[in-house]
Order: C-alpha cells, then sequence, then structure tokens
C-alpha cells in the first residue's frame, strides 16, 4: 500500500511501559488528532500502527519487540518510536521492515513519519473538528498524570534513564498549571504528578519564576504543590526523591491540600549497597524523617520500591534491610529481582548475585512486607474513609483511598454497590482488610 492509496487517515496506537510514557502516548495522539488522524481500535482499521516502548530492563524490552511483532503481522505498516527506539539497531535486528523508528519525547519525528506514510486527511477542518481542550487521555476521564519535567540528573548505576531521555529539563510551571487546570475542568478528580525525579522540578531552571492566573509563581515543587491544592482536586506525588525541602510539602497534606502519599524510591538501606547503587545512604536519617512525617500527618502513606540480588549484596546486607523494612512500616512496597539493564554501570560490579539466592530474597522480601501491610491495613477497619471509584461491574463499586494509586496499589470493594458512577467521590466504611485490599459500605 502506497501513501497516495490512503485515504482514511487512521492510526493504531500501542502504548508500553511507564506513566511517563503514557503521557507522550497522549501528547502524539492529541496532535495527531489536531492534524484530522481518526484513532483505530483495531490492528486491521488502521492505516498505520504506532508503537511506543518501553526500554529500561530485558523484559520491558522483549515485551516492546513482542508488540512490535503483533503490529507488523496483524497490518505490516509500523512506527516505533519510545525509550527502546534509541537502539534502532536491536529494533531493525528483529523487525527490518518497521517505517521508522525515533527515540523518547520526540513528539515531531513521530508525526512526522506519520505524516510521510498516511497524509493527513484533505478533508479535515480544524475550525470545525475540534479536540477537547484537554487533548486526547489514555485514562479515564476521572484521573490524568500530569508530566512535570523530563529526564533525570541522577547516575544510579542500575540506570540507563538519562542515556534514553536526557538530563532534566523542567516545563515551565505556568505551562504545566495550565494544562492541570485544563484537565480539572474537562473532569478529573485525581492529579497524579510524575517525572523522572519530582523533587527536583525547576533544579534545571534555577526555579525561574513564571506566571499562572497573572500571577507570580516559581518553578519548584513545593510552589507547584502549593498551586495545584488550589484546584479542589486530589493531587497524588510520585517519584519524589528526600530531599530536604520535602519536608515542607507535610503541612500541605496534613491540611488536606494535597495527599497525604509519597511515592519514594529508596531502592535499598543498606549503606554499601546505596554506594554501589550511587544513591543517598542515609537510611538512619530517613527512619528519623518517616517519624517526623508521620508525627505531622498521622494519615500519611509512603510506597516505595526496592531491589534486592544488586551485585555484591551479601546475607548480612539483605538481612540489614529486612530489618530496616520492619522498623520503617511502609505501607506499599514494590520489589524487583536484579536485572542487568544494557549500557548500566552496574553490570560491571563483582559479586553477582545467583538467580536462585535472587528468587530466595525476593520471596523473603514480599513474606516480611506482606505482613506489615496487613497489619498496617487492618489499622483502617472501623475508620471511614474518601473512596474515589474507579470502575462499576456485576458485582459491585471497585475503587481507591487516598492511600491507593491506579493501577499500583490496593483497591476498595464495595460488593453488591451498583448506584455509583466512576469519579464519584464517596465516604466508605472499611470493615474487612487484607494484605493488599479494603472492603466497606457506603457510610450512611
Amino acid at each position: 500500500m502506497s501513501g497516495s492509496d490512503i485515504v482514511s487517515g487512521k492510526v493504531g496506537f500501542i502504548s508500553l511501559g511507564c506513566p511517563k510514557a503514557l503521557v507522550d502516548s497522549e501528547r502524539i495522539l492529541t496532535q495527531l488528532r489536531l492534524e484530522g488522524y481518526q484513532v483505530s481500535a483495531s490492528y486491521q482499521n488502521a492505516d498505520v500502527v504506532v508503537v511506543n516502548t518501553c526500554g529500561f530492563l530485558d523484559s520491558a524490552k522483549q515485551e516492546s519487540l513482542d508488540a512490535i511483532g503483533e503490529a507488523m503481522a496483524e497490518n505490516g505498516r509500523v512506527i516505533v518510536t519510545g525509550c527502546m527506539g534509541g537502539d534502532e539497531q536491536a529494533i531493525r535486528k528483529v523487525h527490518p521492515d518497521v517505517l521508522a523508528v525515533s527515540g523518547p519525547h520526540q513528539y515531531e519525528a513521530v508525526v512526522g513519519a506519520v505524516h510521510q506514510h498516511v497524509p493527513p486527511p484533505a478533508d479535515h477542518n480544524p475550525y470545525v473538528d475540534l479536540v477537547p481542550k484537554q487533548g486526547i487521555k489514555l485514562t479515564p476521564r476521572h484521573y490524568s498524570y500530569l508530566k512535570i519535567s523530563e529526564g533525570c540528573n541522577h547516575r544510579c548505576s542500575f540506570c540507563i534513564i538519562p542515556s534514553l531521555r536526557g538530563d532534566l529539563v523542567s516545563r515551565p510551571i505556568g505551562e504545566v498549571m495550565d494544562e492541570a487546570e485544563r484537565l480539572v475542568n474537562a473532569g478529573t478528580k485525581e492529579l497524579l504528578v510524575i517525572s523522572q525525579d519530582t523533587s527536583a522540578y525547576g533544579v534545571d531552571m534555577k526555579f525561574r519564576t513564571g506566571f499562572w492566573q497573572g500571577k507570580p509563581i516559581k518553578t519548584h515543587m513545593q510552589q507547584l504543590c502549593e498551586a495545584l491544592g488550589e484546584l479542589g482536586v486530589w493531587v497524588r506525588l510520585h517519584y519524589v526523591y528526600p530531599y530536604p525541602h520535602v519536608d515542607n510539602l507535610i503541612p500541605l497534606m496534613s491540611e488536606g491540600r494535597i495527599l497525604p502519599y509519597l511515592d519514594i524510591p529508596f531502592q535499598h538501606a543498606h549503606p554499601d549497597v546505596l554506594k554501589a547503587m550511587k544513591r543517598p545512604a542515609n537510611e538512619e536519617k530517613v527512619l528519623e524523617r518517616i517519624q517526623r512525617w508521620r508525627d505531622q500527618c498521622p494519615d500519611l502513606s509512603l510506597r516505595s520500591t526496592f531491589i534486592v540480588g544488586f551485585p555484591g549484596e551479601t546475607e548480612q546486607q539483605f538481612t540489614y534491610l529486612l530489618d530496616w523494612l520492619k522498623e520503617a512500616q511502609l505501607d506499599r512496597v514494590g520489589c524487583f529481582k536484579y536485572e542487568a539493564v544494557d549500557g548500566a554501570p552496574a553490570n560491571a560490579l563483582p559479586g553477582a548475585v545467583p538467580e536462585a539466592i535472587k528468587q530466595q530474597r525476593w520471596e523473603r522480601f514480599m513474606e516480611a512486607q506482606q505482613a506489615i501491610s496487613a497489619a498496617r491495613l487492618q489499622n483502617k477497619v472501623g475508620r471511614t474513609l474518601p473512596v474515589l471509584i474507579d470502575e462499576v461491574d456485576e458485582e459491585g463499586a471497585i475503587g481507591r483511598s487516598t492511600a491507593d494509586a491506579p493501577e499500583i496499589d490496593g483497591n476498595v470493594f464495595l460488593n453488591g454497590e451498583q448506584t455509583l458512577q466512576p469519579g464519584d467521590l464517596v465516604n466508605v466504611t472499611i470493615d474487612q482488610s487484607d494484605e493488599y485490599d479494603l472492603w466497606g459500605e457506603l457510610a450512611g
């Protein structure tokens, strides 16, 4: 099929990876819709398929290659972008006939490739064929990801994000707030603030003053949170490094201006492992800060991720991590077995941990954390909590509390409740819990 044969202007889209990639996908789709393209729900009806890839872990790369392969088999006209797109050779080695390859947040390159292979519809009138002000969203109407920056200035030894996405580039605060306001006006009830390093927002700009609603406002995490807190919706913070100024956010949480929720990627606790990871090694001070935060904001929920089986990790160091975990009493925790990433400095470190030991440590870690999570959720039984409804099916309503981010944390189940709609914010009295989820009834 040649470009001249294509008249429908339908684009299929596959978005893989993290929420930051999802935002990239939304921006690409918004631009394509502005130009008159339609989004196809099937391979068969699409003139071209765009695959936004993930390239962080080998398993994610394989998933991306499989998705490209499926699109090639079902459609045959595929444009590749995203984090794995930075390694065009690896993609073309497996799928030599893809139409074009580009790296992460290269929106213009993706749109340009679509133009080349599927010309914009000739009958499109931008003054009549309108796109919603909030743009195209891939999440449900009631929650939205708000990306505040791209790239990262850290050089963690297990990570290649800076080589994929570059150093930190913050979005102007006025632009971020305008987007947030548009999303809220369009029905968003929860804004999920994301970046590679949310705490570093504005560092690259030296915290330059911008403007929102005619008022000066610094490009800084605290000022951003204060402004977002004025919008009257849930504001949830992800990927927060525990810089000193994070302490200033806790009063905003205790006052109800932003959600009492922090997603902090600790990765480990033992100082020697953290040093090998090129991460801050101040675990004792972290424990002290966690206690201070909880004293100021008792409802604070903390989520984190950890890596076990990092090169050189000893049994004593792993046991130290378990002891730290029990003392920290984090609410939500994800754990990954160390996986070598092409190009990561950690690959050259001595002391590779055998896969069997990685698996054993992962199981021990998860067992310890499940007990912690179960106890912390049990403490919520009998309480009445605000819950945002995500879906309603034949069994009842499913929502989330302030302690639960979509797709990564737990749920609140209201069995038999059929009167609610997605996006409803209701008060729920909790009557049951397990290690992940809560059950309850609408508060009278």
